[in-house]
């Protein structure tokens, strides 16, 4: 019986389409896009497929071009700490390839995904070279600290609705996911998958924000109508005040 290839095994060239939706080569000077171009590949991820590992050493950056991952760490009691989502657009582990230390988390595919690696040694390169990809590395390791600390914040939420809320706005992140645009193909149970909170329970929150014009649920999706009451919670205080 023939072993299953692994993601890595997979790897192929990136198509042109698929170049276009990485935000930071348009940043580049063009050689050193020359340079990224010959050195990025892509991996078809399937449902489950891990991209990172904790205690692994990195060997690509890596970034999603299609669907959703979810980075998580496990605690010493075994509980799991959902660190971030990540939708189309989004490049991290940028931390960990710049100091080449093992991960201290995984990131795992939650449903089919295309994932772009740029090998580490690359990556470094385009670090002592490139302005603009310093300053994209720059941006992202900054943004990123503040949603580690909200993720720890969203983890410590006992209110539901809040909980989701503020998962959902993580997820429409600008700076960190810009292929999102204004609305995000996710289902309820990849979302409760990524909040920690049960299909049903999930449904009742979209159904709170929605009836609060936060977002609009779509077909396959959610749109996004009041992002900063997503991310303060202004809608919660409004009603416990009413």
């Amino acid at each position: 019986m023939s072993q299953e290839l692994s993601l890595h095994q997979r790897r192929r060239a990136p198509r042109p389409e698929e170049l276009d939706g990485i935000p930071w080569l348009a940043l580049l000077q063009p050689a050193e896009r020359e340079r990224a171009h010959k050195a990025l590949v892509v991996g078809d991820a399937q449902s489950g497929d891990y991209v990172c590992r904790t205690g692994r050493a990195p060997t690509y950056w890596f970034g999603v071009v299609e669907g959703l991952l979810k980075m998580n760490t496990d605690g010493a009691d075994g509980a799991s700490m959902t660190l971030a989502g990540l939708p189309p657009g989004g490049w991290f582990g940028e931390g960990t390839a710049v100091k080449r230390e093992p991960y201290r988390y995984n990131v795992q595919a939650i449903r089919k995904s295309v994932v772009a690696g740029l090998p580490i040694d690359t990556f470094h390169w385009l670090l002592d070279h490139s302005i603009g990809f310093n300053r994209f590395v720059m941006s992202q390791l900054n943004e990123r600290l503040g949603q580690f600390i909200s993720a720890r914040e969203i983890d410590r939420l006992t209110n539901p609705d809040l909980r989701v809320a503020r998962s959902l706005a993580a997820l429409f992140h600008p700076l960190l996911y810009p292929g999102v645009g204004e609305v995000l193909r996710i289902t309820q149970q990849e979302l409760a998958y990524l909040v920690g909170l049960s299909r049903q329970r999930v449904n009742e929150a979209l159904s709170v924000l929605q009836r609060e014009n936060a977002i609009v649920v779509e077909y396959g999706g959610l749109r996004v109508l009041d992002l900063e009451a997503l991310r303060s919670g202004l809608f919660a205080t409004a009603r416990r005040a009413a």
